[in-house]
């Protein structure tokens, strides 16, 4: 079994579907390890992706095949990441709401005003549109599932906060090119 890049185990992935006679299988099964991305500063896998929200459940394209660049273009994502010990993001606002579920370990996570909460295993971050960074203040890699929902950018005062994606504020992140 190849570990992934951050030391961790691979992720098992099971995807259903339907049969020709409209009943539930299991279309496919894998088991697959999180990669480094460029920054180094975390090991990612994209489990799965939708080009639309609502997602169309009569596409039969594997979901892990469709491109998402970092963080989400389209649609919605679910992704695995590997926050390497003492690492930290960019600040960056992305126009989704996401959330992360800390699967193992914990990761602090900071915002624009200073304001810093620790979120612990299985503990739920509800991410609303905000500027925002991600720190593992540990000596521990920590798991975080997190789920991407495209949506329109927050408006303030009327007026839409502009995005501000990791690979638009850290040229490290531009490089992943999924």
């Amino acid at each position: 079994m190849e570990m992934s890049d951050s030391g961790l185990p691979p992720i098992q992935r099971v995807v259903t579907g339907h049969d020709e006679n409209g009943r539930a299988v299991f279309k496919s099964e894998d088991v697959t390890a999180t990669k480094m991305i460029p920054s180094g500063d975390a090991s990612f896998l994209t489990i799965w992706t939708t080009e639309t929200v609502p997602a169309d459940l009569n596409d039969e394209r594997d979901g892990r095949d469709l491109p998402t660049g970092l963080t989400l273009e389209r649609g919605s994502v679910i992704r695995i990441t590997d926050m390497l010990p003492g690492k930290e993001s960019p600040f960056h606002r992305t126009n989704s709401i996401d959330y992360g579920i800390v699967l193992k370990g914990e990761i602090e996570l900071e915002l624009d005003d200073g304001r810093k909460k620790t979120i612990r295993e299985g503990g739920i971050i509800v991410q609303r549109g905000t500027n925002h960074l991600w720190r593992n203040t540990t000596d521990s890699v920590c798991r975080i599932a997190f789920i991407l929902i495209e949506a329109p950018a927050y408006k303030h005062n009327g007026v839409p906060l502009d995005e501000a994606k990791p690979e638009q504020v850290d040229p490290a992140y531009g490089e992943m090119g999924e």
